[in-house]
């Protein structure tokens, strides 16, 4: 019998990480899921893995506190112990984040700072840190944004700092490459969660005018992205790597 192999999605409570999370699981591997505040929600998604038939878990992280990560990591270990009965897991989505929506030229050096913690420097020092409970011949998928393709004011911080996590993606696959880690990057284009309190699911204006722009015709769903995450943990994406899988249905092409 093949041992199972273990992925740790960030932020995997609700929206696209959960939906990233259950995918992950109808695939066969078992998941370790982050949350920051949601600790209910966490289990329940826990509870839904399990009735897969799959192992899951979920612990407390604040993806943008570097300072938090070695403890976050110690019961890591333990967990993939305890739940899993391993020692090391194969893949690390870094999906946690929250959004800004703010005029550049009224944009705080606070703001500023928050973003980055969360999209850049969190998840840059989160996977350096992951690096030695890592299986060799695993992955990393970073989750960017349509919006460092797409520019749409109110987003430049945002916008700024998924940029950075692309380039960052690329650099992680070559100097991973001898460990056979792969590092891919998924850019959602507008999904209809409660991501930036709902805006693009809950606003009328804002669903129409993204639908409108998009050739398929719709506003993205969390089931239109996860499926991608999930492929690129199986060994079908084992070619693919240092790419930028763009999934917006052709949001403004």
């Amino acid at each position: 019998m093949s041992i199972s192999k273990i992925a740790l999605v960030t932020g995997g409570s609700r929206g696209l990480g959960k939906n990233m999370a259950l995918n992950l699981a109808q695939k066969g591997l078992d998941v370790i899921l982050t949350y920051h505040s949601q600790r209910a929600e966490a289990e329940s998604v826990v509870a839904e893995i399990q009735a897969q038939g799959r192992k899951a878990a979920a612990l407390q992280l604040d993806a943008s506190n570097v300072s938090s990560f070695a403890a976050f990591f110690e019961q890591v270990k333990t967990t993939l112990k305890e739940t899993f009965g391993a020692e090391k897991f194969d893949f690390l989505i870094n999906n946690a984040g929250t959004g800004l929506y703010q005029a550049f030229a009224e944009t705080t050096e606070q703001q500023f700072d928050d973003i980055l913690n969360i999209h850049f420097k969190g998840p840059f020092f989160l996977t350096q840190q992951a690096l030695s409970l890592m299986n060799d011949g695993g992955g990393i998928v970073n989750i960017s944004s349509g919006l460092t393709r797409i520019v749409m004011p109110g987003s430049s911080t945002y916008g700024s700092a998924k940029t950075a996590i692309e380039s960052l993606t690329r650099y992680q696959a070559k100097e991973l490459g001898a460990r056979r880690i792969r590092v891919n990057v998924v850019a959602p284009g507008a999904i209809e969660t409660d991501f930036g309190g709902g805006r693009t699911r809950d606003n009328k204006e804002i669903n129409a005018h993204i639908a409108s722009l998009t050739a398929l015709g719709r506003v993205g769903l969390p089931t239109d992205v996860g499926p991608v995450v999930a492929f690129l943990c199986t060994d079908e994406a084992g070619w693919v790597n240092g790419q930028r899988l763009e999934v917006s249905g052709g949001q403004a092409i």
